[in-house]
C-alpha cells in the first residue's frame, strides 16, 4: 500500500483493492447499487481499479499535453498585448502547435452493443475537465438533458401563485418543479426502499 493511499486510509477512507474510496460512496455501492447486480461489492471495486490503472496514465498525459498547448496559446498572446488581432496568424499558430488540425475525409466508424439512446439519439455534449467533479456531472447529465430545467422553462408549470417565469430564478417556480419531478420519478421509477422525494 503507498504511502499516500495509507494517508487516505488513515482518514477514515475505506481500502478496496488498489483503491482508497470515501466510506460514503464505498457504503452507498455496498448497500444501495451493487444489491440486485449479481456483482459483488469487491468484483466492482477490483474492476473500477483495473479500468482506472488502464486510462488513468493515459488521461495523465493528455492533461498533461493540454497544459504545455495553453501556456504556448497564452503565451503568444502575451506577446503581442496591445496589438491587434491578427487571425491568419494566429491559426497558423494554432496548426503548428497541434492545437488546429487539417480536415480529414469523411469517415464511418460502427458500434455493438451500445444503448439505442446513447447510438441513435443525438444529445448535448460537453467536454470537461476530469478534475472537477461539478464539471463532470453536469456533462454526464447534459447528455440527457436536465428534468428541472425542462420543467422550469416550459408551461408543464404553471405560472400562478407565485410561480412567474422572470429573468431571475423564481425560488417559489423551483420548489414547484422538483415537487413536480419527484412526484413524477416516484410514478414512473419507483424505488424499492424509498421515495425520490427524501
Amino acid at each position: 500500500m503507498s504511502a499516500n493511499k495509507q494517508d487516505y486510509i488513515s482518514a477514515g477512507y475505506v481500502a478496496a483493492g488498489d483503491l482508497a474510496i470515501a466510506r460514503p460512496l464505498h457504503d452507498l455501492v455496498r448497500d444501495g447499487i451493487i444489491p440486485g447486480t449479481g456483482v459483488s461489492s469487491e468484483g466492482f471495486w477490483n474492476s473500477l481499479a483495473t479500468i482506472l490503472n488502464d486510462i488513468g496514465p493515459k488521461n495523465d498525459a493528455l492533461v498533461a499535453h493540454r497544459d504545455v498547448l495553453q501556456k504556448k496559446i497564452d503565451s503568444w498572446h502575451s506577446e503581442r498585448k496591445n496589438q491587434p488581432h491578427d487571425a491568419a496568424a494566429y491559426k497558423t499558430f494554432l496548426q503548428e502547435i497541434g492545437y488546429l488540425t487539417d480536415d480529414i475525409p469523411d469517415f464511418r466508424i460502427a458500434t455493438c452493443n451500445v444503448d439505442r439512446e446513447i447510438a441513435e439519439v443525438a444529445g448535448p455534449q460537453l467536454v470537461v475537465p476530469l478534475d472537477n467533479a461539478r464539471y463532470v456531472l453536469n456533462a454526464a447529465n447534459a447528455r440527457w438533458g436536465s428534468l428541472y430545467d425542462a420543467l422550469y422553462s416550459s408551461n408543464a408549470i404553471p405560472e400562478s401563485d407565485g410561480c412567474k417565469k422572470i429573468k431571475k430564478y423564481n425560488p417559489i417556480r423551483g420548489e414547484k418543479v422538483i415537487e413536480y419531478a419527484r412526484d413524477f420519478l416516484d410514478r414512473n421509477f419507483p424505488l424499492e426502499k424509498d421515495t425520490h422525494h427524501h
